[in-house]
């Protein structure tokens, strides 16, 4: 089984800063996941929202592209709203995202990381 799964982008410092920490907690089994090159299909998406500890709205960024899509807050307030938007729009999906077996959260700021890798909040 796989100690943690982070669901990265290597163009991210937050990210790489995410990535770096899982290796230094001394995962013994780190599944890392280019979510822009291998993007979450529906069912990963629901798999991933039913253990997040954030509110599902928190897991789309709201940046440029965001807006570039003509979206809004009304479009992602939802669970199927946000899946919807994360299977049109990978990009939109924050970043980092640490996943264990029972739980995951997005790894912003920075100092989430460290209790996630511990076992607390």
């Amino acid at each position: 089984m796989t100690d943690v799964t982070i669901l990265h982008n290597p163009r991210c410092s937050t990210s790489r800063a995410a990535l770096e920490a899982v290796t230094e907690a001394g995962a013994q089994d780190v599944e890392v996941i280019d979510y822009l090159k291998t993007p979450l299909d529906e069912a990963a998406l629901r798999a991933l929202l039913a253990k997040l500890e954030d509110a599902p709205t928190d897991l789309v960024r709201r940046d440029a592209a965001f807006a570039a899509a003509g979206l809004t807050e009304d479009d992602v307030q939802t669970a199927d709203q946000v899946v919807a938007v994360l299977v049109a729009h990978p990009q939109l999906m924050q970043r980092p995202v640490l996943v264990r077996p029972d739980r995951a959260i997005i790894g912003r700021p920075k100092n989430r990381v460290p209790g996630f890798l511990a076992g607390s909040s």
